[in-house]
């Protein structure tokens, strides 16, 4: 995707469920659909099927196997930087307008929040107990795993956080936060 070998998508949806224009952020980095074409399976071209990352034309076809019912919608993306929460996840330093900033968003946060103030216990948890299960964690904090889950993503938003494969972990950002505030 970066280098733009691959920039091509096929799906089988039952209406286009993405826009030309609509900006994605993906573990890549971020991605922006150009356009969104239904087509015919026998209009798919051999270098279609290399720009979408299959090896042939008949790889992706089979791929595209399931669900014969739904029409195909080739997807043409292109790499459109680096995901901004990225670069501030990297920020290992915070000035003092940047954790002036973040301490009125996360009091926001708490203050709307309808289980009371969690993002400090968020932080800390996470940071004591890194690549744990989110259900674990949660439990932890007697919520449900799926708030807990959203709760961290905005977490996340901020640059605080990262989703590791099991668990999360926090950022060099939200370690400064947590050291510093």
């Amino acid at each position: 995707m970066r280098d733009g070998t691959v920039d091509l998508a096929f799906r089988r949806w039952d209406r286009p469920r993405l826009l030309a224009g609509t900006r994605m952020r993906t573990p890549v980095g971020v991605l922006e659909v150009v356009s969104v074409n239904r087509v015919a399976a026998r209009t798919i071209t051999a270098d279609e099927a290399r720009r979408a990352g299959a090896a042939s034309r008949r790889e992706l076809l089979d791929m595209l196997a399931g669900r014969p019912d739904r029409p195909i919608y080739r997807v043409e993306l292109r790499y459109a930087g680096v995901d901004p929460r990225a670069v501030l996840r990297e920020q290992g330093e915070l000035s003092d307008s940047d954790r002036d900033a973040l301490r009125a968003r996360l009091t926001r946060l708490d203050e709307a929040s309808r289980h009371g103030p969690w993002t400090r216990q968020a932080l800390e948890i996470i940071a004591r107990q890194p690549a744990v299960r989110a259900p674990d964690l949660a439990a932890e904090l007697g919520l449900e795993t799926v708030v807990f889950k959203r709760d961290v993503r905005k977490l996340k938003e901020f640059g605080l956080t990262e989703s590791l494969e099991v668990g999360y972990r926090l950022s060099p950002r939200g370690a400064a936060f947590l050291r510093e505030t």
